[in-house]
């Protein structure tokens, strides 16, 4: 379903996504926003599952014996990657 929305841009939106579509980037002005708005969504996403992993690696942590900084670090990426794969597999 698709619904129709009025937007304001400013000035120098208008010019870049105007310019996306000539150049033949898009469709349309409407496929610039949607586009974006994919994006957004996506970010919000990743950054919650990278939230959730770090917070379950201090519960983790809190439980557990000491670990150097290296290692966390190493744990933090493994797990947030591991969370991205599976929420991409979805």
């Amino acid at each position: 379903m698709t619904v129709k929305s009025s937007i304001s841009l400013s000035d120098e939106h208008h010019a870049f996504v105007r310019a996306q579509v000539q150049d033949g980037r898009f469709a349309s002005v409407s496929a610039v926003v949607q586009h974006g708005l994919d994006l957004l969504r996506q970010k919000a996403e990743d950054e919650r599952l990278d939230r959730s992993a770090l917070r379950m690696l201090v519960e983790e942590r809190q439980k557990g014996a000491f670990l150097s900084a290296d290692e966390m670090r190493q744990r933090v990426t493994a797990s947030c990657a591991a969370r991205r794969d599976d929420a991409a597999s979805k």
